[in-house]
């Protein structure tokens, strides 16, 4: 584990300070202009049921996911959590970086009440997940539009 880097909530400036080069791991990001990714910053920031975590280390993000915060009308009107988007700098991968950022997001689930959290992840990446206490969980689908 990464004991100096710093799981937090993510701020506008993370923007240009890593943010989007890391998520260049997961799919291409760097390309977005400043108004956009502004404006995408702040409908996530409105957004309560919305947490975007970030590691910083030696001053640059290099580990980022998102949690998403649904209510139901199930579990007598719980809240399920989805994490999203776990993505870690290329140059940083294999030091504990995405487990310290998955489990911050998995706190702010249970203090946010959340009665489960999932996630999708390709098959590789499934021992990693379990080695964190996912369980493997029915099938994903999906449509693209």
């Amino acid at each position: 584990m990464m004991a100096d880097a710093v799981i937090r909530d993510m701020a506008y400036e993370d923007i240009q300070n890593g943010l989007l080069e890391t998520l260049d791991a997961l799919r291409p990001a760097s390309h977005m202009d400043a108004d956009t990714c502004r404006r995408i910053y702040d409908e996530m920031k409105r957004d309560p049921n919305r947490v975007v975590a970030v590691a910083v280390l030696e001053g640059r993000v290099v580990g980022t996911a998102t949690l998403i915060m649904e209510r139901k009308f199930i579990h007598d009107g719980g809240r399920a959590g989805h994490i999203e988007d776990v993505s870690v700098n290329r140059d940083f991968q294999g030091r504990g970086l995405g487990k310290m950022v998955v489990q911050y997001l998995l706190d702010e689930a249970r203090r946010g009440g959340c009665y489960k959290t999932t996630l999708d992840c390709k098959e590789d990446l499934e021992v990693f997940y379990t080695g964190m206490g996912f369980l493997r969980n029915g099938l994903s689908m999906r449509v693209n539009h």
